[in-house]
Protein backbone atom coordinates (compact mmCIF):
# COMPACT_ATOMS: atom_id res chain seq x y z
CA UNK A 1 0.00 0.00 0.00
CA UNK A 2 0.98 3.51 -0.78
CA UNK A 3 1.34 5.71 2.09
CA UNK A 4 -1.75 7.42 0.46
CA UNK A 5 -3.67 4.67 0.33
CA UNK A 6 -2.65 3.93 3.84
CA UNK A 7 -3.46 7.29 5.48
CA UNK A 8 -7.52 6.84 3.78
CA UNK A 9 -7.59 3.42 5.44
CA UNK A 10 -6.60 5.07 8.72
CA UNK A 11 -9.00 7.46 8.43
CA UNK A 12 -11.67 5.17 7.55
CA UNK A 13 -10.97 3.17 10.44
CA UNK A 14 -10.87 6.00 12.90
CA UNK A 15 -14.44 7.11 11.80
CA UNK A 16 -15.54 3.69 11.49
CA UNK A 17 -14.92 3.86 15.59
CA UNK A 18 -16.07 7.06 16.37
CA UNK A 19 -19.60 6.06 18.61
CA UNK A 20 -20.87 9.92 17.52
CA UNK A 21 -20.58 8.49 13.66
CA UNK A 22 -22.17 5.33 14.60
CA UNK A 23 -25.27 7.32 15.85
CA UNK A 24 -25.25 9.78 12.91
CA UNK A 25 -24.00 7.99 10.24
CA UNK A 26 -25.08 11.05 7.59
CA UNK A 27 -22.15 13.23 9.71
CA UNK A 28 -19.49 10.55 9.52
CA UNK A 29 -20.54 9.93 5.73
CA UNK A 30 -20.37 13.61 5.50
CA UNK A 31 -17.39 14.00 7.15
CA UNK A 32 -15.14 11.59 4.77
CA UNK A 33 -16.73 12.41 1.46
CA UNK A 34 -15.56 15.88 2.72
CA UNK A 35 -11.85 14.99 3.60
CA UNK A 36 -11.82 13.48 0.37
CA UNK A 37 -12.73 16.57 -1.68
CA UNK A 38 -10.39 18.51 0.84
CA UNK A 39 -7.60 15.77 -0.76
CA UNK A 40 -8.68 16.75 -4.07
CA UNK A 41 -8.39 20.23 -3.84
CA UNK A 42 -5.21 19.99 -2.33
CA UNK A 43 -3.63 17.87 -4.87
CA UNK A 44 -4.70 20.38 -6.98
CA UNK A 45 -3.00 23.02 -5.04
CA UNK A 46 0.58 20.77 -4.74
CA UNK A 47 0.60 20.24 -8.26
CA UNK A 48 0.16 23.99 -9.59
CA UNK A 49 2.46 25.50 -6.92
CA UNK A 50 5.25 22.81 -7.19
CA UNK A 51 4.53 22.06 -3.39
CA UNK A 52 4.63 17.88 -1.96
CA UNK A 53 1.94 16.40 -3.12
CA UNK A 54 1.39 13.37 -1.61
CA UNK A 55 2.08 15.31 2.16
CA UNK A 56 -0.08 17.36 1.04
CA UNK A 57 -2.95 14.75 0.10
CA UNK A 58 -2.47 12.90 3.33
CA UNK A 59 -2.17 16.29 5.60
CA UNK A 60 -5.76 16.78 3.58
CA UNK A 61 -7.06 13.63 4.77
CA UNK A 62 -6.17 13.36 8.06
CA UNK A 63 -7.32 17.14 8.81
CA UNK A 64 -10.38 16.37 10.54
CA UNK A 65 -9.68 12.96 11.74
CA UNK A 66 -9.84 14.38 15.10
CA UNK A 67 -14.11 14.47 14.68
CA UNK A 68 -13.74 10.88 15.53
CA UNK A 69 -12.89 11.43 19.14
CA UNK A 70 -15.38 12.60 21.74
CA UNK A 71 -16.14 16.14 22.21
CA UNK A 72 -19.45 16.95 22.54
CA UNK A 73 -20.90 19.38 25.57
CA UNK A 74 -23.07 18.04 28.20
CA UNK A 75 -25.87 18.91 26.26
CA UNK A 76 -24.87 16.21 22.90
CA UNK A 77 -23.76 18.82 20.83
CA UNK A 78 -20.39 19.51 18.67
CA UNK A 79 -19.90 22.12 20.71
CA UNK A 80 -16.20 21.46 21.30
CA UNK A 81 -15.47 21.92 17.04
CA UNK A 82 -12.60 24.93 17.69
CA UNK A 83 -10.18 22.21 19.10
CA UNK A 84 -10.56 19.51 16.66
CA UNK A 85 -7.57 20.86 14.16
CA UNK A 86 -5.50 20.35 17.69
CA UNK A 87 -7.23 17.04 18.19
CA UNK A 88 -6.68 16.00 14.51
CA UNK A 89 -3.02 16.69 15.16
CA UNK A 90 -2.74 14.87 17.91
CA UNK A 91 -4.23 11.58 16.57
CA UNK A 92 -2.87 11.76 13.49
CA UNK A 93 0.92 12.00 14.45
CA UNK A 94 1.37 8.34 15.88
CA UNK A 95 0.20 7.33 12.48
CA UNK A 96 2.50 9.42 10.63
CA UNK A 97 5.31 8.53 12.29
CA UNK A 98 5.01 4.63 10.91
CA UNK A 99 5.15 6.26 7.36
CA UNK A 100 8.51 7.22 5.56
CA UNK A 101 7.48 10.62 5.64
CA UNK A 102 10.56 12.12 7.35
CA UNK A 103 10.58 14.03 10.68
CA UNK A 104 10.00 17.48 9.58
CA UNK A 105 7.35 16.75 7.20
CA UNK A 106 5.62 14.80 9.60
CA UNK A 107 6.01 17.90 11.89
CA UNK A 108 4.75 20.61 8.87
CA UNK A 109 2.10 18.24 8.29
CA UNK A 110 0.55 18.05 12.13
CA UNK A 111 1.32 22.13 12.25
CA UNK A 112 -1.03 22.26 9.12
CA UNK A 113 -3.39 20.08 10.47
CA UNK A 114 -3.72 21.75 13.49
CA UNK A 115 -3.67 25.85 12.38
CA UNK A 116 -6.25 24.79 9.91
CA UNK A 117 -9.54 25.37 12.22
CA UNK A 118 -8.30 29.15 14.08
CA UNK A 119 -4.87 29.36 12.98
CA UNK A 120 -3.25 28.36 16.64
CA UNK A 121 -1.47 25.50 16.83
CA UNK A 122 -0.54 24.06 20.82
CA UNK A 123 3.26 23.31 19.60
CA UNK A 124 5.54 25.45 17.39
CA UNK A 125 6.18 25.64 14.05
CA UNK A 126 5.83 27.74 11.14
CA UNK A 127 3.37 28.62 8.24
CA UNK A 128 4.76 27.51 5.36
CA UNK A 129 2.92 27.34 2.22
CA UNK A 130 2.56 23.64 2.62
CA UNK A 131 1.32 24.04 6.32
CA UNK A 132 -1.34 26.84 5.38
CA UNK A 133 -2.50 24.95 1.96
CA UNK A 134 -4.48 21.98 4.45
CA UNK A 135 -6.51 24.52 5.91
CA UNK A 136 -6.44 26.60 2.09
CA UNK A 137 -7.79 23.12 0.57
CA UNK A 138 -10.44 22.62 3.46
CA UNK A 139 -11.64 25.89 2.84
CA UNK A 140 -11.54 25.20 -1.07
CA UNK A 141 -14.66 22.81 -0.02
CA UNK A 142 -16.12 24.76 2.57
CA UNK A 143 -16.83 27.13 0.32
CA UNK A 144 -17.78 25.12 -2.92
CA UNK A 145 -21.68 24.48 -3.73
CA UNK A 146 -22.54 21.97 -1.19
CA UNK A 147 -22.30 24.23 1.38
CA UNK A 148 -24.78 26.69 0.21
CA UNK A 149 -27.69 23.90 0.75
CA UNK A 150 -25.75 22.87 3.74
CA UNK A 151 -25.53 26.40 4.95
CA UNK A 152 -29.45 27.25 4.33
CA UNK A 153 -30.91 23.50 5.50
CA UNK A 154 -28.66 24.23 8.90
CA UNK A 155 -30.50 28.24 8.95
CA UNK A 156 -34.02 26.54 8.49
CA UNK A 157 -33.87 28.86 5.83
CA UNK A 158 -36.95 27.74 4.49
CA UNK A 159 -39.09 28.39 7.53
CA UNK A 160 -37.48 31.73 8.28
CA UNK A 161 -39.79 35.32 8.32
CA UNK A 162 -39.22 37.27 5.15
CA UNK A 163 -37.74 39.76 7.75
CA UNK A 164 -35.22 37.26 9.18
CA UNK A 165 -34.07 35.91 5.57
CA UNK A 166 -32.95 38.67 4.58
CA UNK A 167 -30.80 39.37 7.44
CA UNK A 168 -29.46 35.91 6.97
CA UNK A 169 -28.49 36.55 3.29
CA UNK A 170 -26.97 40.05 4.48
CA UNK A 171 -24.74 38.79 7.06
CA UNK A 172 -24.05 36.34 4.63
CA UNK A 173 -22.66 38.44 2.01
CA UNK A 174 -20.87 41.00 4.22
CA UNK A 175 -18.93 37.87 5.67
CA UNK A 176 -17.71 36.79 2.08
CA UNK A 177 -16.62 40.24 1.35
CA UNK A 178 -14.84 40.43 4.40
CA UNK A 179 -12.92 36.76 3.72
CA UNK A 180 -12.36 37.65 0.14
CA UNK A 181 -9.74 40.11 1.20
CA UNK A 182 -7.96 37.48 3.54
CA UNK A 183 -4.43 35.84 2.85
CA UNK A 184 -3.65 32.38 1.37
CA UNK A 185 -1.29 30.65 1.49
CA UNK A 186 -0.45 30.12 -2.06
CA UNK A 187 -1.77 32.30 -5.11
CA UNK A 188 -3.57 28.93 -6.43
CA UNK A 189 -5.44 28.69 -3.50
CA UNK A 190 -6.46 32.18 -3.19
CA UNK A 191 -7.75 31.97 -6.70
CA UNK A 192 -9.88 29.15 -6.02
CA UNK A 193 -11.37 29.87 -2.56
CA UNK A 194 -12.35 33.35 -4.69
CA UNK A 195 -13.97 31.35 -7.25
CA UNK A 196 -16.07 29.83 -4.92
CA UNK A 197 -17.00 32.84 -3.24
CA UNK A 198 -18.30 34.92 -5.98
CA UNK A 199 -20.35 32.12 -6.92
CA UNK A 200 -21.91 32.00 -3.64
CA UNK A 201 -22.66 35.76 -3.09
CA UNK A 202 -23.95 35.80 -6.16
CA UNK A 203 -27.03 33.00 -5.59
CA UNK A 204 -27.12 34.26 -2.52
CA UNK A 205 -27.58 38.37 -3.98
CA UNK A 206 -29.90 36.71 -6.43
CA UNK A 207 -31.86 34.84 -3.88
CA UNK A 208 -32.13 38.50 -2.03
CA UNK A 209 -33.50 39.89 -5.48
CA UNK A 210 -35.66 37.43 -5.51
CA UNK A 211 -37.17 38.28 -1.58
CA UNK A 212 -36.97 42.13 -2.88
CA UNK A 213 -39.97 40.95 -5.42
CA UNK A 214 -41.68 38.65 -3.21
CA UNK A 215 -44.56 40.97 -0.97
CA UNK A 216 -45.73 43.93 -2.98
CA UNK A 217 -46.39 44.26 -7.10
Amino acid sequence: MTNIQKTEAFLKEQFAGCAYFREHPADGEYRLQHSYRVAYAAREIAHKEGLDEEGLIIGAFLHDVGYSLPFETEDGSRGGWKEHGRMSARLARPFLEQLDLGKERVQEICYGIAIHVDGEADFPGKKTAFACSIGDADDVDRFDAYRIYDAMEWADFRNLKIEDKRKWLGEKLDWIRWRLLQPSGTETARQMIAQRLLYQRQYYEKVLEQLEHSESL
